[in-house]
């Protein structure tokens, strides 16, 4: 589905990246231990505790173990992914209680919220820790891990939404072995995929990965038939023993129809039970479908200066072609109604195309990394200098009327593919100085410092050259936290930081200010507990948001009527809490957030104290493994997810309500002797088909209604050499 459209055929639909919707919450699942008999066949027994891993590299603080970090991380790696079923980026919020749905739509690419606010595609996303712009379906099948930071993203980016980072870690060579796999999702999809790790060498100096993957997609969503490949190798060479080179490629491309959603009828909330869930409002004769083509190259050159410090550089490209396209129903202008369809089911169907989308991401990062010993205190220091340049080029591109449609998919309408429509172009550059600091004051407490300064200079034009958009902005984004260790098992940490957005007024006539660029400040104070033992790990974490909020004042309907101002913030405010362990044969995992987000201090008195839209005012995600002990090697899941209610309309006058939605999975695990070790994993999602609006994105003054997926039924088999 293309991702920004207007509500009417003679406005520009812009291409700025959707918004998403809520915060964030680590829960600390059970990693996979693997503890081999000699028997034939021999079982795998799953143990251990995520609590001892190491802290995620999304926050940049490096190895530092999670239970001992004053900020919330999460990763979920390959396994996790494969027992969740989960083989696309926008499933991940099955499994993390705080990665909310914000505009999710199948065939497109994932959209995400952290604590409440939207994440934006072009700025919160990293991939091994440098920028890269997530305007695309990207791929997991060559990531060793997906991990999320929870809270202010000033920490690793000088402009970002607040509510946190998405980073993904690419899988690099660790050994000789190989892995295949072959799965099939309800009600068609199959998917077949290759990972070979091999030792390269006499010495084993050098390593190469490959992974190679080739799906067929035919979801239980109707007309939305595709498919999707990778193509991935990463090396390493071990040039001398304090020289490490680095280098992958990957190359992964995507087609399939995009998912529209539903909306009102009228002014009415129609009932999710009478909508089939597996309706595509965008299947006409027509129709083509999104592609998605993306090559990646990355070079990391790590040097061992001394046995305290480390110099690293990396440099990476990101090119992305796109062919966005869709019979996008949008509105009833029969009822002069852009909010919503008809109240009689009926409603416009527009033929989109932006064609040769053509978007280039360039980063290149160093960082000196080391300890030392200052005013006899112990410090843990990283300085790093980050150049990011962003360069997106569009075509014209069609957004015409092309008849009326019907919310069964029943009516089909003639084509209007004439690109007859500028697009936007936009260059950004941006450069980066980073400083961070832990500092051991005793060796209970540790202060943790970070600084950020960035100079950034973006620039907009139309396509036909008019409209032209340029600004340049410095500002330094400051986070400090001081965490102690209470017991051997317990820490307590505050932290407090900044993040920063940029932003520029739209250049037409309307705006007195337009063109005008402007820097927005948040701010988040967090206080959080965090205990993990052999046996347990638990967080409990309360934070506080304040993000500015503009808003447009004035007539807004003649030249230079309309003014863009800063006008309060949007405040949230929430607890998350987690609970993981395991005891006998029992895996607990489990995580909930609470979340408290208002409009304040706005000088129209009516907007303050509204909710936004779209956001759950909590959310619960729980899962028990259960390991058969008269069945080595066979364990049983259940899952729940469960999100509150949520605003459907700016002024709240209407809401989704609540839904709960079930799992049963099995997941079989033995080897042959001491050769190939194989894992069948079966599962049902939606078990009991439940039928409920999952989420209700409010995109370009429109309502849109997305339902749960039915039922679906999953089952693959995974052989390990």
């Amino acid at each position: 589905m293309a991702a920004c459209r207007t509500r009417s055929p003679a406005s520009f639909p812009s291409r700025t990246p959707l918004c998403l919707a809520l915060g964030l919450i680590g829960t600390v699942a059970g990693a996979q231990t693997v503890a081999v008999a000699d028997a034939t066949p021999s079982v795998i027994t799953v143990t251990g505790q995520r609590a001892t891993w190491p802290s995620t590299g999304v926050a940049g603080f490096g190895e530092v173990p999670a239970a001992r970090a004053p900020f919330q991380t999460q990763g979920y790696d390959s396994a996790t992914l494969s027992d969740a079923g989960i083989t696309a980026l926008n499933e991940l919020t099955r499994l993390d209680p705080g990665l909310g749905d914000a505009y999710n739509s199948t065939g497109y690419w994932a959209s995400f919220s952290m604590r409440g606010y939207a994440l934006d595609n072009r700025f919160n996303y990293r991939r091994d820790g440098l920028p890269i712009n997530a305007e695309t379906a990207i791929s997991l099948d060559n990531k060793e891990r997906v991990e999320l930071l929870r809270g202010t993203s000033g920490i690793q980016a000088g402009t970002s939404a607040p509510g946190g980072m998405v980073d993904f870690v690419v899988k690099r060579p660790r050994g000789d072995q190989k892995s295949f796999f072959l799965g099939y999702t309800q009600s068609g999809s199959l998917k077949a995929a290759a990972d070979i790790d091999q030792t390269l060498g006499a010495d084993g100096q050098a390593g190469l990965r490959i992974n190679a993957s080739v799906e067929k997609l035919d979801p239980q969503l109707r007309d939305a038939p595709g498919h999707r490949q990778l193509l991935a190798a990463a090396g390493t060479l071990r040039v001398s023993p304090a020289t490490l080179l680095e280098a992958e490629i990957e190359y992964s491309h995507q087609s399939q129809p995009s998912q529209p959603g539903f909306s009102l009828l009228g002014g009415t909330l129609p009932k999710a039970g009478s909508i089939n869930p597996r309706i595509n409002l965008n299947n006409q004769a027509w129709t083509l479908p999104v592609v998605f083509d993306d090559t990646t190259a990355s070079l990391r050159w790590t040097e061992q200066l001394d046995r305290d410090w480390r110099l690293q550089t990396q440099a990476m490209v990101q090119r992305l072609t796109n062919n966005d396209r869709a019979a996008f129903p949008f509105g009833c202008s029969s009822e002069d109604n852009y909010q919503s369809y008809c109240s009689d089911g009926s409603l416009d169907l527009y033929d989109y195309r932006s064609e040769h989308e053509h978007r280039t991401s360039r980063a290149v990062q160093t960082e000196l990394q080391g300890h030392a010993r200052w005013f006899g205190l112990a410090q843990d220091l990283t300085a790093g200098l980050l150049w990011n340049d962003y360069r997106g080029r569009f075509g014209p591109q069609a957004y015409n009327w092309a008849g009326v449609g019907q919310i069964d998919g029943s009516v089909q309408v003639p084509a209007a593919p004439e690109a007859g429509y500028t697009n936007t172009n936009r260059t950004e550059r941006s450069l980066e100085w980073t400083l961070r600091d832990v500092v051991t004051l005793a060796e209970p407490t540790r202060l943790w410092l970070g600084l950020r300064h960035t100079t950034l200079h973006r620039d907009s034009v139309n396509t036909d050259g008019s409209e032209p958009t340029r600004s340049a902005q410095a500002f330094t984004t400051p986070w400090l936290a001081l965490s102690q260790q209470f017991t051997p098992a317990l820490m307590g940490y505050a932290s407090w930081g900044q993040g920063a957005e940029s932003s520029v007024v739209p250049n037409l006539p309307i705006y007195s200010n337009a063109g005008q660029g402007s820097t927005h400040k948040s701010r988040q104070t967090e206080l959080g507990l965090k205990y993990a033992d052999d046996t347990w790990a638990a967080s409990l974490t309360g934070f506080d948001i304040h993000r500015p909020a503009t808003r447009d004042t004035g007539s807004c309907d003649i030249d230079s009527s309309c003014t863009q101002v800063s006008d309060g913030n949007d405040h949230h405010r929430g607890l998350e809490a987690s609970l993981s362990g395991h005891w006998a044969g029992w895996t607990l995992d489990t995580g909930a957030l609470w979340l408290r987000a208002r409009r304040e201090g706005s000088g129209d008195a009516s907007l303050n104290g509204l909710a936004p839209t779209n956001v759950p005012r909590q959310t619960l995600r729980a899962a028990l493994d259960y390991a058969l002990p008269d069945w080595p090697g066979l364990s049983l899941q259940a899952s729940v997810l469960h999100e509150g209610q949520r605003e459907v309309l700016p002024d709240n006058s209407l809401s989704l309500p609540a839904w709960t939605s079930w799992g049963l999975a099995a997941r079989y695990q033995w080897q042959q002797g001491s050769g190939t070790r194989y894992t069948l994993r079966a599962g049902v999602d939606n078990l009991f088909g439940v039928r409920a609006w999952k989420e209700s994105p409010y995109q370009y003054d429109h309502v849109y209604l997305y339902p749960l997926d039915p039922r679906t039924f999953r089952i693959s088999l995974q052989a390990s050499l």
